[in-house]
């Protein structure tokens, strides 16, 4: 079943995609909005997996909602303007539809997101786990085993990927980590998750302040006393200080 929202501000054209979209079995109406904000919140609740979105809503516009979304859904954009196809497509969407909307086009803009969701269902079955990492510009697929370490800087976070250039993705450490597999990554305090696979050895600069050292990483991180003291019973004997 393919689970979709409509977001339109005009209630007879909501309507009408709705009578459109029931006459395909395999397609489910989660939900409808009118504006952006409620339009998130449903998103955020339902999580569809794609969304029939208008372009031009009483000074809003729907490219407003992709760029607020970290987690997007596969995108149909429904409009009467044919001016915006091309930067709807910069915004990878699946189909671009023009009022009113013809059957036939709307059946193909199905299939498409029928193929989507199954390509992404057969990715997971046979790839392994990813983290959607979104930075300013673009949203990336990380491999979980590649990460290294996450550090937060304010509200973003640096992400370590192993042997790679640190990225700055625009969410929390927070919303990380409920996604990371324990006891794998260990989240050592306010600002700081690793890798514990990855961990090399402890530096002790003083009483009160060491420093890990990740494979993958150039990167040292410093920990407190006690963030030293459970990093080093993961390490082996050899590996755990220099005293």
């Amino acid at each position: 079943m393919l689970r979709v929202m409509v977001v339109d501000d005009e209630p007879l054209a909501r309507r009408g995609m709705r009578q459109l979209l029931a006459r395909h079995a395999a397609v489910e109406v989660v939900g409808e909005a009118g504006a952006l904000a409620p339009a998130v919140d449903l998103i955020h609740a339902h999580k569809p997996d794609a969304v029939f979105l208008d372009v031009e809503m009483r000074g809003d516009s729907g490219f407003d909602l992709l760029a607020g979304l970290d987690d997007r859904p596969d995108i149909v954009f429904v409009t009467a303007h044919s001016q915006y196809a091309v930067k709807a497509y910069d915004f990878s969407a699946t189909d671009y539809l023009l009022k009113p909307v013809d059957p036939e086009r709307l059946a193909s803009a199905i299939a498409k997101l029928e193929r989507a969701k199954a390509m992404r269902a057969a990715l997971r079955k046979h790839s392994a786990p990813t983290l959607r990492i979104k930075t300013h510009r673009k949203t990336l697929l990380l491999r979980i085993d590649s990460i290294v370490a996450m550090l937060a800087e304010g509200d973003y976070t640096r992400v370590y990927a192993a042997n790679s250039p640190a990225i700055l993705a625009g969410q929390s450490l927070g919303s990380f980590e409920a996604q990371l597999p324990g006891p794998t990554f260990l989240r050592l305090d306010r600002s700081l998750i690793i890798n514990t696979e990855r961990a090399m050895e402890i530096e002790r600069t003083d009483r009160n302040t060491a420093y890990v050292r990740l494979d993958g990483c150039a990167e040292k991180f410093a920990l407190g006393r006690s963030a030293a003291a459970r990093v080093r019973k993961l390490l082996p004997p050899v590996a755990k200080s220099e005293e």
